[in-house]
């Protein structure tokens, strides 16, 4: 049963409704695909406005739980605007806020510590391109070098500069993080980069020689990319999310509450 609160959605406008509506979904879809870490990762989503808003997990909800009510609006300081049972994990903010502050192109940032993430971001190479969902991450992938628990603003700017203008990084001996102008670019993000790790993962544990995917084919790839979305009608993220939607509509509902 999903821990009670009282609704949000008179509350504020219907283009934050609607972004709550997305997050909480996407925290969701998250614990459904077993990639969360009990309570101890985040997703966090920009309020539109001026304001420099955001939306982030009540720290100690599990995500499975989590509803478009439920989400935390904080400021900068990582504040939060309104009343809530829960706090909000400050180190959690330390990466979220950097990455908002540093890149005005984008709404939504996933970070994850999956078992296979955090596996490959031990790897000095990292992510190999030895499969086709390798191949699309790292069309668009940084590191960042560990630097303990994230609690220090001065790592901020270290966060900033190695994400650059990438969609997806890995935090090296820590896990897998991604961005997106929507919740759903992030998440498709975040579902390729996983995959593309798990498979790393898995090619490694049977100890033959890997396969890497050649030069020429890996330049091919972002070409290749750009026309299916196309042929979509837009990102990849738009594609799947109704789906994804339905989906959790009758595996776990209430997340729009």
């Amino acid at each position: 049963m999903n821990a009670p609160q009282k609704s949000m959605r008179e509350q504020v406008s219907a283009e934050e409704w609607r972004l709550r509506v997305d997050l909480a979904a996407c925290y969701r879809a998250v614990a459904m695909h077993g990639w969360d870490d009990l309570v101890f990762t985040h997703i966090s989503a920009r309020v539109p406005g001026p304001e420099h808003h955001f939306l982030i997990n009540p720290y100690g909800m599990m995500f499975e739980e989590i509803t478009a009510s439920s989400l935390v609006k904080v400021d900068m300081a990582c504040r939060p605007l309104h009343a809530t049972d829960y706090p909000v994990n400050p180190a959690g903010f330390v990466i979220h806020s950097a990455i908002h502050a540093a890149r005005e192109d984008i709404v939504c940032v996933l970070h994850t510590h999956t078992p296979a993430g955090v596996a490959v971001a031990a790897q000095k190479d990292g992510l190999l391109p030895i499969s086709q969902q390798a191949s699309v991450a790292l069309m668009s992938l940084s590191y960042h070098d560990y630097e303990g628990i994230a609690v220090r603003d001065d790592e901020k700017v270290r966060l900033q500069r190695d994400l650059g203008g990438s969609s997806c990084m890995i935090l090296r001996n820590h896990g897998l993080l991604t961005v997106g102008r929507t919740v759903a670019d992030a998440f498709l993000a975040m579902f390729t980069l996983e995959r593309a790790c798990q498979i790393q993962v898995l090619a490694q544990s049977g100890g033959a020689a890997l396969l890497p995917i050649g030069s020429e084919v890996m330049a091919g790839v972002r070409k290749a990319v750009r026309v299916q979305e196309a042929a979509a009608g837009g990102s990849g993220g738009a594609l799947i999310w109704p789906a994804l939607l339905r989906k959790l509509s009758r595996t776990n509902p209430g997340y729009d509450l």
